[in-house]
């Protein structure tokens, strides 16, 4: 047996041990420099301090067992709520994280209006640790139109779509499920003039990529439910089997 060339072997022995040398290094730079916690700055072992992770207000208990609304109730057993029993959605089941206010509701606004773009891998993380387990094909981000996307220079859910991706090791596509209408921002209606808002916004170009596959929505905020309930009308008509929704945050008044 021949000999390894020397070059050959200091480029193994690097490969080897470089990101033993990474992590070293950046375990001694950490304890120089602590990581600041990227929603109030302060000092974090992680993304999020503990103090701000404190402040989420994760949604824990019974919830409907459809659009994930959170009961008022601490005593109440999963269930479906009023509007799901009048008019069931087209998704299979959606669930929300945490509820849309204090520390959550600022890191929101800081990543999607303020452009803090580095939040999106503590946020999305936080998504990516509490996804309900399932057999999910694909991911699809709840997507931009072109003119909001100039706008704001990146889509929010896709951020978040991408940490989820990482995470459970499956595959994106946000190519084929388009806005095709631009539309009042959603923030500033309510109820039923939500609905009509998105009404005919969405279109699939390819269906073939959604026939028969389990669909893993994801959106930032669930207000009234208007925008991923369209998308899911849109994606059960290009042939997708079941679509679940994920979303960071949920708005529980309404």
């Amino acid at each position: 047996m021949g000999m390894i060339p020397h070059d050959k072997a200091k480029a193994i022995i690097l490969w080897y041990y470089l990101p033993m040398l990474k992590s070293i290094l950046q375990s001694a730079l950490n304890i120089i420099i602590p990581p600041a916690c990227h929603i109030c700055g302060g000092a974090a072992d992680n993304y999020i301090c503990a103090n701000c992770k404190q402040g989420i207000n994760f949604i824990l208990g019974a919830v409907c067992t459809i659009c994930g609304l959170p009961f008022v109730s601490k005593e109440s057993s999963p269930h479906m709520c009023g509007e799901c029993i009048k008019k069931k959605p087209k998704f299979a089941m959606a669930r929300s994280i945490a509820e849309y206010n204090g520390v959550l509701l600022e890191a929101i606004h800081k990543f999607k209006y303020n452009a803090k773009t580095s939040l999106a891998k503590p946020l999305g993380l936080l998504m990516a640790e509490r996804l309900p387990l399932n057999n999910y094909n694909v991911i699809v981000p709840v997507p931009l139109h072109k003119r909001r996307l100039k706008e704001r220079g990146f889509n929010q859910s896709l951020l978040l779509a991408r940490e989820i991706s990482k995470k459970h090791n499956t595959p994106i596509d946000y190519l084929n499920l388009k806005r095709i209408r631009f539309t009042e921002p959603q923030i500033n209606l309510k109820g039923e003039e939500r609905l009509k808002n998105v009404r005919g916004s969405f279109a699939v170009e390819d269906a073939r990529v959604f026939k028969n596959k389990n669909i893993l929505l994801v959106d930032d905020v669930y207000t009234t439910g208007a925008t991923v309930m369209e998308c899911s009308k849109v994606l059960k008509k290009s042939g997708a089997k079941d679509i679940f929704v994920l979303t960071l945050a949920r708005v529980c008044r309404v």
